[in-house]
């Protein structure tokens, strides 16, 4: 019977954690950074873990309730703090440190980016209080600066080559402008809207200032923004249920996760050029992220 192996060492440089080669993926109330060179099958190489139980002590009583099912990690800032949104609050960690740096309650959100200014965007999905997309401050807990609609919001990108804010919902692909961030009253001017041949789109990432991956029910496609055209993503193009999906070009890497068994999370992270599978057996997964 293989072995699920947790090697727990922490790694810094100039006081600062490596990130070279890591991937950080989450599900349940858990988050896992793991080194990817030296990881493989069922033997992890973790380098850094969370669990929800550690920021409840620095949150609102009421937020024990709001932390289950972690849905998205991002690294953000110079890869020193985690961005997360859980089955109802969006959190941002410092890494070093694990500090509870900024909480919302942010019902059935799916997913987050961090703005410009210390502001984040958080998208919401179908709830009586979610469909929309939502502005905070993290100098502000839990004060919604601004929200747009959003039904089935389940991603969210900043470009900040381009100076656009792109959101993920049922109805569409959207692109925003920012104006007046630096002031008490930020706007979201909306751009554009594009409808992508994906139903029920579950995760958008970026692979560069001028191209998208957006998956779906049953496929993967990509956006090209400045000829505004959508065509499928070759490798994942009749792939059903891709939750989370990390491309890069130069080097024809591919990092996925996918439901499977009929369900919406798995034990499997696949990896495309090389080709490999990460099998965490203790974790529902959902999304995976690269820091780079």
């Amino acid at each position: 019977m293989r072995r699920f192996l947790l090697f727990c060492t922490l790694i810094f440089c100039n006081g600062i954690f490596c990130d070279a080669g890591e991937i950080i993926f989450c599900g349940n109330d858990k988050v896992l950074i793991i080194d990817e060179k030296t990881s493989d099958g069922e033997n992890i190489n973790v380098v850094w873990s969370w669990r929800a139980s550690e920021a409840l002590p620095q949150l609102p009583e009421k937020y024990q309730k709001y932390l289950n099912g972690i849905d998205d990690c991002k690294p953000v800032d110079g890869n020193t703090k985690i961005l997360l949104t859980a089955g109802a609050a969006v959190l941002l960690l410092e890494r070093e440190t694990k500090k509870c740096l900024f909480y919302a309650h942010t019902p059935n959100a799916h997913s987050a980016e961090w703005l410009p200014d210390h502001k984040i965007a958080v998208a919401l999905s179908v709830h009586p209080n979610g469909d929309r997309l939502e502005i905070y401050d993290v100098r502000q807990p839990e004060k919604v600066l601004l929200q747009n609609e959003l039904r089935g919001g389940h991603g969210v990108v900043w470009i900040p080559e381009r100076k656009r804010l792109y959101a993920l919902g049922y109805d569409g692909l959207f692109e925003y402008s920012l104006k007046n961030w630096d002031t008490a009253s930020p706007k979201l001017i909306f751009e554009n809207k594009w409808q992508p041949p994906i139903t029920l789109g579950h995760d958008l990432s970026r692979v560069s200032p001028n191209r998208l991956l957006l998956s779906g029910h049953k496929s993967v496609c990509s956006f090209d923004i400045d000829q505004k055209k959508f065509t499928p993503f070759e490798p994942l193009k009749s792939t059903p249920d891709v939750k989370s999906v990390n491309y890069f070009e130069k080097t024809d890497k591919l990092i996925y996760t996918k439901g499977e068994n009929g369900e919406w999370w798995t034990h499997n992270i696949y990896f495309v050029n090389p080709g490999k599978k990460l099998t965490i057996p203790a974790m529902n997964i959902y999304k995976v992220r690269v820091i780079e």
